[in-house]
Order: C-alpha cells, then structure tokens, then sequence
C-alpha cells in the first residue's frame, strides 16, 4: 500500500512546483503561495518503497537578488495557476539573494508510513 500511495503521489500530486518570497505561516485554505516569484523552476521526483524525494530547481539569473522563503508543490500538469491546485506548502527561513551564477536546489521529501 505504501508503494501504491507514494507512486500516486509522484504521478498525480507532484507535477509543476513555484519557489516564492512569503514566508509565513500556511493557511489550509491556501489554493496558491504567498509572493510567488515568478521564477521558472523544474521539477524532479524519485520514489523508494515508502518515500518520495522532490527536488526543485532554479537557476539563480531566474531569481537574482531575490530571497527566497516557500516552496509549493502543484498537481496541474502545466502550469500551477489554477485554482485549488497547490497540495504542499513548505515556508522556510529566507535563502539568498542570490547572483546569476547560482543553482538553488531545494528537497521536499514525504514519508509514507
């Protein structure tokens, strides 16, 4: 069943994610991010029998000079602008500024026990 429900989660909930500047706390009726920074990121996921490890990726020239303080993840395919659509909200201490020649890397990793 773990399998089952981590192979759901990377298929059907984890496909576009959005990097943002707001960093407080998150609201469970929250559809989008606080200050989305517009950035474009790319999304990849691996999976093991019961975890899920998602791995967000900005090149700094998309966020050059910005700090950043969320990451959300979105089940729509293209792009995570529709409503109702965000499933994770993670807000962290702010990272950055950052310069053009930087790689933002973040990891959100999910437990299925």
């Amino acid at each position: 069943m773990r399998t089952e429900i981590v192979s759901y989660i990377q298929s059907t909930l984890a496909k576009t994610a959005q990097i943002g500047m707001g960093g407080n706390s998150t609201s469970p009726r929250a559809t989008a991010l606080d200050v989305p920074s517009g950035a474009t990121v790319t999304i990849a996921s691996e999976k093991s029998e019961n975890l899920l490890e998602i791995k967000v990726t900005c090149a700094g020239s998309n966020i050059t000079g910005k700090v950043i303080k969320e990451l959300g993840i979105f089940k729509n395919s293209t792009s995570p602008t529709t409503d109702n659509d965000m499933v994770a909200r993670v807000n962290f201490d702010g990272i950055g500024p950052f310069t053009a020649s930087e790689t933002l890397e973040l990891f959100l990793t999910i437990e299925v026990n």
